[in-house]
């Protein structure tokens, strides 16, 4: 995982689906209560799976207290990973990456999972009214407690991140050590900046709504739906260019044909296989749904199959991409 000595299994699971059955949006995402979340996570620890994400705002923490639950002994056998940002109380202070709520937010996530410790914390954010000082040095303080092995930031900029790096850096404290940012064949915006920073820094790259949210999961196509069930049938996001993405669905539909597989199955081994990736994290509501993802990692496509899938999937360079591009052809050779 990044510049760290740890490894992390090429597909990892996402809990957002645990928890949140009275609670909208929540109950539209998962609302899966304790035995159905105790069959996702022993099937995916049976799988090889050994990361697990979730956040303190999913099902507004009712998330993390069934992952606290159902993980009971097979604890040790899992890199924890949960987020702090967003609001959980009504306080003016209940948000955000402050000293005050970070140490908060930690505390509150230790006692619902049920642990002494954190094995991935990450920012869900970026918060401009809190310098990256001040929030770094309460993650260095809490990973010298013992409390964090290791700390990450979730949907960052390339810039904000950099901001965080270089501040790591001249004051000596705790580094980030992944990003977590959405990638998909509908969302390739990462490409430009965001990745190219991660692999010259080192950061390692986990990958959430791979599947940009149930678009791509082979539910939908250009008239309906059938699922009507489907999170994406309900929720509209992450964002998508409907017009550009049923081609998209199209092609991976071909795909999928010609190696006898699902749909989501081709869309998430296009993802595995892009330059940058260390992990990718997939939810499910159903075990059936979670083993088509698992099988992901054995899925290996042909050039011709990835040509096409990027192909269709391409976004035009923008500034200053094109124009880096264009004047890197006019360079003179050193001799």
């Amino acid at each position: 995982m990044g510049a760290t000595g740890i490894f992390v299994s090429r597909i990892a699971l996402g809990a957002m689906t645990f928890g949140g059955a009275r609670t909208p949006p929540w109950s539209v995402v998962g609302g899966l209560d304790d035995k159905a979340a105790d069959e996702l996570v022993g099937l995916a620890l049976d799988a090889g799976v050994n990361l697990i994400d979730t956040a303190d705002m999913y099902a507004a923490g009712e998330c993390e207290e069934i992952l606290g639950r159902v993980l009971g002994a097979r604890r040790r056998d899992v890199l924890l990973a949960t987020k702090l940002f967003a609001r959980m109380g009504t306080g003016p202070n209940d948000l955000g990456l402050s000293r005050l709520w970070v140490t908060r937010a930690l505390e509150d996530s230790l006692r619902r999972l049920r642990t002494d410790h954190i094995d991935l914390y990450q920012i869900h954010s970026f918060d401009p009214l809190t310098p990256v000082e001040e929030t770094l040095a309460a993650l260095d303080d809490a990973v010298r407690q013992g409390k964090v092995r290791y700390i990450g930031a979730s949907n960052l900029a390339a810039w904000q991140m950099m901001k965080f790096l270089g501040a790591s850096q001249v004051r000596g404290l705790e580094r980030f050590a992944s990003q977590q940012v959405y990638y998909s064949l509908a969302g390739r915006d990462i490409e430009r900046e965001i990745l190219p920073m991660a692999a010259d820094q080192d950061i390692a790259t986990l990958v959430w709504s791979p599947l940009a949210g149930g678009f791509l999961s082979g539910k939908f196509d250009r008239h309906s739906t059938s699922d009507g069930t489907a999170r994406r049938a309900a929720a509209d996001f992450p964002p998508v260019d409907r017009d550009r993405c049923w081609d998209i669905v199209d092609c991976l539909r071909e795909v999928a044909a010609r190696h006898h597989v699902g749909v989501p199955r081709v869309a998430l081994a296009w993802v595995l296989a892009r330059p940058g990736v260390t992990s990718v994290i997939t939810g499910a509501k159903r075990p059936e749904q979670l083993t088509e993802n698992l099988a992901a990692v054995d899925l290996v496509l042909a050039e011709q199959d990835l040509a096409e899938l990027d192909a269709v999937s391409a976004v035009p360079d923008p500034y200053p991409d094109w124009c880096q591009t264009d004047a890197a052809g006019r360079l003179p050779l050193k001799s």
